[in-house]
């Protein structure tokens, strides 16, 4: 991507982004949760959208001046209903945290009990973990898988749970999770016990978007929440999905289901955050056009196709899965069971080798969190990148050779920079004017 003005207004900034992008291009992005946005949506990004004020929702403004500000949201909010077959969407949160605590805050009262997955079996932070806010206000019960090998969540006893506890949320979503989940079955537990079914998609919405994957809306799930970054390949943002229309959020409704849609909104603003950016919902709304393209549902699909093959070559080189296998877009491999390594070192031998990941804590995992006895994995990145099944035998191949004792991590990734230099990210680096 070409700079006019930066590289002579800030030489300092553009040459730290120089390297940003020399490290993308030539390094081999494995963190399910990263992906390379296209160059229209960078654009979009950078756009002078930045410079507005907007609070408020589309016609209900409280600045002047919003004339093209309401078109673009409400582009965005159109083009997001459609993919996901919703009734009403906030495109305002700044990130999925926010959109979690805009969804708990609208719904529940400080106190009430949340039923989420366990942190440590594939949850998220902001599902009620002990060092949130979130768990400070709201009463977390936690359910967990209830076979590690196979990834089979107890559901059983998460309805157990819920009877017991009466939650008035129950969360179905996850961070480290590779297997499916039984929307439809979560969905009658919430209706049995008279709570709301919320789903936190922010990891597979792409794959859900383009087809592959299971639609929670479309399973009797009330919200959904989603970045729209990783897989969705959008900017850094969020969104909030619901079935139901909304009203005016100007006027307090009354705490119902029906009214969910309005409770949201009131919740994103004024409740929780101030002036939405423009910018980031004007490149939103172009990642969600991308999304309806032909080419991302093949995408979608060959995602889930590169992880399958990852998975199966990782194993068949001596690599512990946890729950042996994926059946999405990431995995989780037991380092120290199949290295002798924590996370942590694991991580820092790939990224000496150009290949980076992220520690990940398994279940119920012995070791701390900065150290963690796992690592997280994914194909999304590689597959924008147009990689597909013969390149993940090679990458499987590089991180089982860099973790032996001994491994020339130099000679790993020279190679590794030879096959990403082939398959170049979509907006190339930044280039000087």
């Amino acid at each position: 991507m070409k700079y006019r003005k930066l590289p002579q207004s800030d030489p300092q900034v553009f040459e730290i982004l120089q390297g940003e992008a020399q490290r993308e291009l030539e390094g081999l992005e494995l963190i399910p949760s990263e992906n390379y946005v296209s160059e229209a949506v960078l654009e979009a990004l950078g756009t002078l959208m930045t410079n507005k004020y907007s609070e408020g929702t589309p016609g209900r403004r409280y600045y002047g001046g919003q004339t093209y500000t309401d078109q673009i949201e409400t582009l965005a909010i159109e083009r997001a209903k459609a993919l996901f077959g919703a009734d009403h969407a906030n495109v305002q949160p700044m990130s999925g945290a926010a959109a979690n605590l805009c969804v708990y805050a609208a719904w529940l009262d400080i106190g009430d009990t949340v039923l989420a997955m366990d942190l440590s079996h594939g949850g998220h932070l902001t599902h009620g973990a002990p060092v949130t806010f979130a768990a400070k206000a709201y009463n977390f019960i936690r359910y967990k898988m209830k076979d590690v090998e196979t990834g089979e969540i107890d559901y059983d006893g998460l309805e157990a749970l819920a009877v017991e506890h009466k939650p008035k949320l129950i969360i179905a979503g996850f961070s480290s999770y590779p297997r499916g989940l039984d929307y439809r079955r979560i969905a009658s537990i919430a209706e049995k016990v008279g709570a709301v079914a919320m789903a936190d998609m922010a990891h597979i919405a792409g794959l859900i978007a383009g087809g592959a994957l299971t639609n929670p809306l479309r399973q009797g799930f009330h919200v959904m929440t989603t970045t729209t970054h990783k897989t969705l390949r959008g900017p850094r943002g969020a969104m909030v999905l619901s079935m139901g229309k909304a009203g005016n959020p100007l006027r307090a409704p009354e705490k119902t289901i029906e009214n969910l849609p309005t409770l949201i909104d009131r919740s994103v603003f004024p409740g929780l955050q101030g002036g939405p950016h423009m910018h980031q919902i004007m490149a939103i709304a172009v990642a969600l056009g991308e999304a309806t393209r032909p080419e991302f549902k093949t995408y979608a699909q060959q995602v889930l196709k590169n992880a399958k093959t990852l998975a199966g070559a990782l194993m068949e080189r001596g690599c512990k899965l946890i729950t042996n296998g994926t059946d999405n877009h990431l995995m989780l491999i037991h380092t120290v069971e199949s290295f002798g390594l924590n996370g942590q070192e694991v991580q820092e031998r790939l990224e000496s080798a150009g290949i980076t990941l992220n520690k990940n804590a398994i279940p119920d995992d012995p070791l701390p969190p900065f150290r963690a006895s796992g690592v997280r994995l994914g194909t999304p990145s590689a597959t924008t990148r147009g990689m597909k099944e013969p390149e993940m035998l090679k990458i499987a191949e590089w991180i089982t050779a860099a973790c032996r004792d001994g491994a020339d991590l130099a000679a790993i990734r020279e190679e590794v920079r030879r096959l990403c230099l082939s398959f170049p990210t979509p907006s190339g680096i930044a280039e000087r004017a």
